[in-house]
C-alpha cells in the first residue's frame, strides 16, 4: 500500500530536535523504559520526515482511506508532491507498535526507536482515537467487515464525527475523484511499512513506552503474528 496533514500545533519535528536534545532523549528513554505499569496517555504527531514502523495488528472502526498528495522534502532539500494513501480510523486498538527514524548527527547516523505496548501478540493493549496515517508503503494482511465500499470518491469517505454527532465532511482532505475505501471495520495484521505522517491527536493510551537512541541504522523487529481476536475499540 502507498498513504495527511494535520495542524502545525503539536507537531513533533524529530529531524530538528534530535541533534539538540540527544542527552535528554537518552534520559527520557531510560525513564520511559521503567514505565511498566498503568496507562500512559499521549497526543502523538510525527511529521516532517518519514518514519518506519511495525505492528502485530491494527484494528479499528469507521475505517476510511483515500489517495492524496503530500508535500515532502526531497534529499536535495527541495520540496515537491508525493502521492500517498491516507488512512483514518475513528477508534482503534493496536497490538504493539514500533517506530524507527534514522538521523545524521555530525556525520554519524543515529536511530531513534520508540516502542509502545507489550510483547504479547494477543492483547491489543494500545487504544487510539482519530488515527490518521499517510502511507508511502506497507506490507501485511488486511481484512474488512461490515459495509465495505471500494473505489468510492475519496472526498466522500467518512471516518470521524463532530460534536453534534454528524460525520465530518472529507476528513482525509482528499481531492475529488481520487480512489477511496470505506468500511465499518478493518483489521491489519503483521504490518511493516513507512509512513510519511502519523497522527493520533484525539487519544492514545498504552501501558508501556520505551524510547532509545542507538548508533547506526536500526530497524524495528519483524512483527509477530497476532493471536486471538481484538476487543471492541
Amino acid at each position: 500500500m502507498t498513504a495527511g496533514p494535520a495542524p502545525d500545533e503539536g507537531r513533533t519535528h524529530w529531524r530538528r530536535s534530535l541533534a539538540v536534545a540527544l542527552p535528554a532523549l537518552l534520559a527520557a528513554g531510560a525513564l520511559a523504559g521503567a514505565m511498566t505499569k498503568g496507562a500512559l496517555a499521549l497526543d502523538l504527531r510525527i511529521q516532517d520526515r518519514p518514519v518506519d514502523f511495525t505492528t502485530s495488528s491494527l484494528y479499528g472502526t469507521q475505517y476510511g482511506a483515500a489517495v492524496v498528495d503530500q508535500t515532502v522534502v526531497r534529499a536535495d532539500g527541495t520540496t515537491g508532491p508525493l502521492r500517498v494513501l491516507r488512512m483514518g480510523f475513528a477508534d482503534g486498538v493496536i497490538n504493539g507498535l514500533c517506530l524507527s527514524r534514522p538521523q545524521q548527527i555530525a556525520g554519524v547516523t543515529y536511530t531513534l526507536l520508540l516502542t509502545l505496548g507489550d510483547t504479547d501478540p494477543g492483547t491489543w493493549e494500545i487504544r487510539t482515537r482519530n488515527t490518521v496515517l499517510d502511507l508511502r508503503n506497507a506490507t501485511g494482511e488486511l481484512d474488512m467487515d461490515g459495509i465495505v465500499d471500494l473505489n468510492v470518491n475519496g472526498a466522500d469517505v467518512r471516518t470521524v464525527k463532530d460534536d453534534t454527532g454528524a460525520y465530518v465532511v472529507n476528513p482525509l482532505d482528499s481531492p475529488q475523484h481520487r480512489f477511496g475505501i470505506q468500511a465499518r471495520y478493518a483489521k491489519f495484521d503483521s504490518i511493516t511499512g513507512t509512513a510519511q505522517d502519523m497522527q493520533i491527536p484525539g487519544l492514545l493510551t498504552t501501558p508501556k513506552l520505551s524510547l532509545a537512541v542507538k548508533r547506526g541504522t536500526v530497524t524495528c523487529p519483524k512483527p509477530a503474528a497476532p493471536t486471538g481476536t481484538p476487543g471492541t475499540p
